[in-house]
Parts: C-alpha cells; structure tokens; sequence
C-alpha cells in the first residue's frame, strides 16, 4: 500500500499509492472565474437546504458549469477544502444526469462537514429536484386512471 518516493531534498516520504481514475468534475464542466461566479449568484434561482446552497442559471453553451465553494464560516482551510471534495464527489457521481445549458454554484455550510455521504447526495438530488434539473425520483408512476 505504500511506496517511497525520494523528495528532491534527498528525504523519502511514504505516499499512499493510488490511481488518478480521472472522475471529479473536470474542467471542462467547471466554472473558474470570478465574473461567472457572480454572475451566477447574481441573477440565478436560489435554492437552499441545511447542508448547502444551490444557485443555478441558463447559459449560452452546450454544457453544464459546477462552480463549487466553501466560505471562512464552514471552518479551517482542511474543512473547507473537505467539504469542496465531499459536493465535488457528489456533482461528479450526478454529471451524466444533469441536462446541459446550465451553469450552477454549490456553496457549502458548516453542516456538511458532519453530514455523512449518503445524506449530502440526498440533500443535492433534492435540490436538483427542486431547481427542475433532474425529474422527481421520488414519484412514483401511477397507471390506473
């Protein structure tokens, strides 16, 4: 499971083998600049939940854009980069369901550091749900009328 690796100061450090399988949101499918951020949470449709916030908003191109932040309020610099890996795993596990043209801001809150996997992906889908992004999985269909 471990294998040294030489640090160019002549040290080895162990470092937990893994392989980059390619998921996460990539960038192509990430809003990066300031000005799309703001323009998102500007003029898009908000919606909330305890664990975070959903801003979303129609855009010009062929795809869909994450932007995912977390502010000084969900904790330390390691909670809030957590908190962005945990949502960023969740977007990643959603992409091929979301339809394109949509550009959309996750911002985290304090609550998501303690919620586990299963709850946060409830809470997104949700608010997917609710922002007209994804149907309703928990209807069920009704063929007796």
């Amino acid at each position: 499971m471990f294998s040294p690796q030489v640090m160019p100061s002549g040290r080895s450090l162990p470092f937990i083998d893994f392989q980059w399988t390619g998921s996460w949101v990539k960038r192509k499918f990430r809003l990066r600049r300031t000005s799309d951020f703001k323009r998102v949470r500007q003029t898009g449709r908000v919606f909330t939940h305890p664990f975070l916030v959903l801003t979303v908003l129609p855009n010009e191109n062929s795809s869909i854009r994450i932007g995912i932040t977390a502010s000084k309020a969900v904790g330390s610099a390691v909670q809030r980069n957590r908190a962005k890996r945990r949502l960023r795993a969740v977007a990643d596990s959603m992409l091929s369901k979301l339809p394109a043209e949509w550009d959309m801001v996750l911002i985290a809150r304090k609550p998501v550091l303690t919620a586990d996997f299963v709850e946060l992906r409830e809470a997104v889908i949700g608010l997917m749900e609710r922002a007209g992004l994804l149907p309703d999985s928990r209807k069920e269909f009704d063929d007796r009328t």
